[in-house]
């Protein structure tokens, strides 16, 4: 990311864990308006009609969607990923889910897992885009 560019968000939510993206991206909301975001398909339909945000959304995860974003990231468009997970309930696309991960890992990019991470990051990419745009946080 450079340092005047919105951050580029990858958002993505096991099915049980949509209603908590719903509550984190409302939180953030007005920062998000901000961003380049990218969802899975259902997640990403859910934040555009109940939060208003632009969302890119591509497939559901099950369908690739996850490997989808994960192209991106390997082509430097994502900055940062928030991908919420279930981990007790199997998922029928694991290995895609691992191999985005892995990704986040081999090109050293952000990945919250989980709601405290993933304030983490926000609350970082927030400060970090408000100082680099000369706003006060």
């Amino acid at each position: 990311m450079t340092s005047s560019a919105a951050p580029r968000i990858a958002l993505i939510a096991h099915d049980k864990k949509k209603d908590d993206m719903i509550a984190l991206a409302g939180e953030y909301a007005a920062f998000l308006r901000r961003c380049t975001l990218t969802a899975t398909g259902t997640t990403g339909g859910r934040l555009a009609a109940e939060l208003g945000l632009t969302v890119d959304r591509k497939h559901s995860g099950p369908l690739g969607g996850d490997l989808q974003i994960g192209a991106l990231l390997v082509e430097d468009r994502i900055d940062a990923v928030i991908f919420l997970r279930d981990p007790m309930t199997p998922q029928p696309h694991e290995p895609d889910i691992n191999a985005l991960v892995r990704a986040c890992d081999v090109h050293n990019v952000a990945c919250a897992t989980n709601m405290a991470t993933a304030h983490l990051v926000l609350s970082q990419l927030q400060a970090a885009s408000a100082a680099s745009n000369g706003e006060e946080r």
